[in-house]
């Protein structure tokens, strides 16, 4: 079984690939690993375009670049730079273009885009198993309307970004992450220090802490940090947990997002935190005890979610039930999700 601590901690964002060939092959079994890795109730519906050929490469790029070199700024741009830049992107071996398809209301287009970009973060987490280095691209630039025309991005899509997929000769060096202790609020009296008594598997916050420091290894740009953690085991918020689930309330962990003015640094944010929710599910799997993600309809409505103190320019991306005893308290395992992969 994957050390999935030790390969969250020790993936990198790769920006200088070598020449070596990717196998398409290769690339389908890892990217059907990591949709079996995502748990989630109900089908959630995203989409793959494959962009592995020289001519479907130079075609991406070149619908990639096109505004820029059409604006005022881009016209001053020397040729010379123009082609180096076309030609650092060609070189890469393989691109991955991540779609989250159209839904009905913003609940379910949001666990649409939350499983694609779960699913992008076991992609690169297997890939670099497999000693694939990965930059998850997500520049502005991707916005243009040629490049939403090449891809065919349908109206009401949500775009996750591009996964530059190759080998690499050197990885970057490590940097600090601020420990999750720091981004911790406990609502309660149950979560100092022992946590919860739950299904007869006590579960520690400091064992979450743990877990979560670990979790938060997630890709963003910048390493910026939009999330924190509220711990719910009493008071009035459990209550409300309670009759939302309309049962004896878990220990739950909610996990909530900064949200930044900047649309495009806001959608970074979110598939961040989709990232570091699906870390703390891989690393739960070797816990006795199970983690269900929730996206409940309560977390949209403001008032609701006041008693969980959560202020103005946040929201809460999901809500995570802990409990014990995981082979009775896991819900049913979702059908194999199937992949809609096509080519450029």
């Amino acid at each position: 079984m994957l050390d999935f601590s030790q390969t969250i901690r020790e993936r990198r964002t790769i920006r200088r690939f070598n020449t070596t060939p990717v196998a398409p092959e290769l690339l389908v079994y890892l990217l059907n690993g990591a949709a079996s890795l995502y748990e989630a109730e109900g089908t959630p519906r995203w989409r793959c375009i494959y962009a592995g050929t020289s001519e479907s490469r130079q075609r991406l790029v070149e619908s990639m670049i096109a505004k820029m070199k059409e604006s005022k700024l881009g016209k001053l741009i020397p040729v010379k730079m123009i082609d180096f830049l076309i030609k650092r992107i060609t070189d890469i071996p393989a691109h991955l273009i991540f779609i989250a398809e159209s839904a009905d209301n913003r609940r379910q287009s949001d666990e649409n885009y939350a499983a694609v970009c779960s699913v992008m973060q076991n992609f690169q987490l297997l890939g670099w198993e497999r000693g694939l280095g990965m930059l998850w691209d997500t520049d502005p630039m991707l916005q243009s309307e040629s490049f939403l025309t090449e891809i065919g991005l349908r109206e009401g899509e949500r775009l996750a970004g591009i996964l530059h997929a190759g080998y690499f000769d050197k990885a970057p060096r490590s940097r600090r992450r601020t420990p999750a202790k720091q981004k911790w609020t406990t609502i309660g009296g149950g979560g100092e220090p022992d946590g919860p008594q739950l299904d007869n598997v006590r579960i520690p916050a400091q064992s979450i802490l743990e877990m979560l420091n670990d979790a938060v290894w997630a890709p963003n740009d910048g390493l910026r940090e939009p999330w924190r953690f509220i711990y719910v085991t009493g008071g009035e918020a459990a209550d409300k947990l309670r009759a939302s689930y309309g049962d004896a309330s878990p220990a739950s962990l909610l996990i909530v997002a900064k949200e930044e003015a900047d649309p495009h640094k806001q959608e970074e944010d979110y598939a961040a935190v989709c990232c570091l929710i699906q870390n703390f599910q891989l690393l739960a799997k070797s816990k006795p005890w199970h983690v269900r993600r929730t996206v409940p309809e309560w977390i949209y409505d403001r008032e609701w979610c006041k008693p969980f103190g959560i202020r103005p320019q946040e929201r809460i991306v999901a809500v995570l039930e802990l409990g014990g005893d995981a082979q009775s308290s896991e819900p049913a395992p979702a059908a194999p999700q199937l992949l809609n992969i096509s080519h450029l």
